[in-house]
């Protein structure tokens, strides 16, 4: 088995249960945030549909400057609908170019720099997984929380909930 097929089964994973988290997003409570320095709820749907792009940049470049290489922030998702067509486009975008990967380019170095100076360097695998999968994993258990305190009933993900 190659390491991009290892490593798409967990990202189908990780990718639908996440998706199974944001449709249950309340649309009415897309402004509502829990803190004053937390994301609003859409926001926090935005992000997380970006997220797999990152992925796709890791996957399609050798590295990444958070200076010479940003781009202007987008506005938020303003629905439940937005957000979920933004995250299933930039899943399949990064699923297609991680289908289409070798093992030598999964393991080639990937850097994160800032005005050219490399901050770290990884394998490129070791990248997507951290950058990519964990962050989403991390933001969806910060998107179940605000469905709790909105009291949307939280989906199974690894196992039961109260709700299910």
């Amino acid at each position: 088995m190659s390491l991009a097929d290892t490593l798409l089964a967990e990202f189908d994973n990780e990718t639908a249960l996440t998706r199974r988290a944001l449709e249950r997003a309340p649309g009415t409570a897309f402004g509502w945030r829990p803190h004053a320095k937390s994301f609003t709820l859409g926001e926090l749907c935005t992000h997380i549909g970006r997220l797999p792009h990152w992925g796709t940049q890791i996957l399609t470049h050798e590295s990444y400057d958070v200076v010479r290489d940003a781009t202007p922030r987008a506005d938020a998702a303003a629905t439940p609908a937005e957000a979920l067509a933004l995250f299933d486009g930039h899943v399949a975008e990064a699923r297609t170019r991680l289908t289409s990967m070798a093992d030598v380019e999964l393991s080639a170095v990937w850097s994160l720099k800032r005005n050219g100076t490399v901050l770290m360097s990884t394998p490129r695998l070791a990248a997507f997984k951290q950058y990519t999968l964990n962050h989403l994993i991390h933001h969806r258990g910060q998107l179940t929380v605000y469905l709790r305190l909105q009291d949307v009933p939280v989906p199974p993900l690894y196992g039961p909930t109260a709700d299910e």
